[in-house]
């Protein structure tokens, strides 16, 4: 199980390269919930989102027969990003398996990394293609968050919000496969031992919420969801006990509160949060869970929206 010591060495090995996103307070926020609020703003990290993080900190620790021959990655977007930009930094090959209804910026960035872009239709496994194309061109596969150097670098996140804040009663984190959750929730506990640690999903793919009520790993199919960032079918098998064990909490919320949410961050606090960035702050925002009193963490994982989509979406707001 990856340790605080690996989220240290990953800090180490990425600083020169990732952003120290910044920290955002807003009155308004604090006002509306009657808690302290702190965003930890990862859609100003390098290629938007926190997945630069993980990916950067994987591809660095290639052996040089590996770096050689590139990588391949699957993803809805933000980590195909992430491995593209950090294969362009590190010099290394990358071929992203991509949706083909992913969001239409990530996929010009991520072929504007240098990435050559795979595309799969809905009903095809991406694990399953990019699998094959490791095996036939003998490429490292770099999972989007089931890999230990991916949740390490993801946890350097949570490392700088709590060195950055000093105290906080509250860590709210999106969730999709658990990547981010797992190496927050593992940073947070050790720096802060009496934090609660929350993770946040859509309500169309509350996986990860049943799974942590069961308590045995559930899958579900591909929700149908504009949390494009956390449309997995479930938690892995190295998220999934990491959840268990540091995570106190699980909080599901829907389109619409998200989308009021987005557009909210985006009015009042002036900064462009896509919608799975905007998970965690939509439930403290819309009500989720009662912060007042608290000093309160929030990650703001992402930024990366398509603003055609963003406003057809805002129109449907006002009508």
């Amino acid at each position: 199980m990856v340790s605080f010591d690996d989220i240290a060495r990953a800090h180490e090995r990425i600083k020169s390269h990732a952003e120290r996103t910044p920290v955002l307070t807003s009155t308004t926020v604090d006002g509306l919930t009657g808690g302290k609020v702190f965003f930890k703003c990862e859609n100003f990290q390098r290629g938007g989102a926190f997945k630069f993080r993980g990916a950067f900190n994987a591809l660095s620790q290639l052996k040089d027969g590996e770096r050689q021959k590139g990588v391949v990655a699957f993803s809805s977007g933000n980590h195909a990003q992430a491995v593209a930009l950090a294969g362009k930094i590190l010099g290394i090959k990358t071929v992203i398996v991509m949706p083909d209804d992913a969001p239409q910026v990530k996929l010009e960035a991520t072929r504007n990394y240098g990435a050559e872009v795979v595309q799969y239709a809905k009903n095809e496994a991406r694990e399953e293609l990019a699998g094959k194309l490791a095996a036939e061109r003998g490429l490292t596969l770099i999972p989007p968050f089931d890999h230990d150097h991916i949740i390490a670098g993801q946890g350097t996140a949570a490392k700088e919000l709590l060195e950055d804040t000093k105290e906080l009663d509250l860590l709210l984190v999106p969730c999709g496969g658990g990547g981010l959750l797992s190496g927050c929730a593992i940073a947070a506990k050790t720096l802060a031992p009496k934090i609660r640690v929350m993770g946040v999903e859509p309500e169309a793919g509350n996986d990860a919420t049943q799974s942590f009520v069961k308590k045995r790993l559930v899958a579900i199919a591909i929700p149908d969801t504009i949390a494009d960032g956390a449309r997995t079918a479930s938690l892995g098998k190295l998220t999934f006990p990491i959840v268990l064990r540091y995570v106190d909490d699980m909080l599901t919320v829907n389109d619409k509160e998200l989308a009021r949410t987005m557009f909210f961050l985006w009015e009042r606090m002036k900064v462009v949060v896509e919608p799975t960035g905007s998970l965690a702050a939509c439930a403290v925002l819309q009500g989720k869970i009662n912060v007042k009193g608290m000093r309160v963490g929030v990650v703001l994982s992402g930024g990366n929206v398509d603003l055609h989509w963003a406003a057809t979406q805002l129109n449907k707001q006002k009508n």
